[in-house]
């Protein structure tokens, strides 16, 4: 089971992605794995030379007591110092940013984020995208 960012490829270039893991509670586990999360307005930072998604919803666990998380709280991603170190350079150069793509389980069972670095797309980039799937969908109809 995985919860994409369809958006994401709408309003950036992606060039490269990583996997990353994320530093969660208990009932933010629970509630991905029931498929409660929205990437609405969702972004990586660096801080403290650390990378960190904010805006990420994750719902509340229904059956949770007083432990249970914020759901728009800052979450920790976890990558190799060498990985961090690349995409610290690159974000900043001017255009490019970090964007969460997929949450998904590895068979071991942990959460990971398919996060990439983008650079974005200006409108008519987007307008070319929309017309050249549309041309791809023309063209399979009449093969079929």
């Amino acid at each position: 089971m995985s919860i994409s960012n369809k958006a994401a490829y709408h309003e950036f270039f992606i060039e490269q992605t990583y996997t990353a893991g994320m530093v969660l509670t208990g009932t933010e586990v629970k509630s991905l794995r029931a498929g409660k999360a929205s990437f609405n307005d969702a972004y990586c930072f660096f801080q403290d030379n650390e990378l960190y998604i904010k805006s990420l919803h994750i719902s509340e666990y229904k059956l949770g007591t007083i432990y249970n998380h914020l759901p728009t709280q800052e979450r920790k991603l976890l990558l190799h110092r060498k990985e961090l170190k690349k995409l610290l350079n690159k974000t900043k150069e001017k255009g490019y940013t970090i964007v969460p793509l997929k949450i998904f389980f590895n068979e071991d069972g942990w959460a990971k984020l398919e996060i990439g670095l983008g650079k974005g797309k200006k409108l008519h980039d987007k307008r070319d995208t929309i017309k050249a799937r549309d041309n791809d969908r023309e063209l399979r109809r009449f093969v079929k």
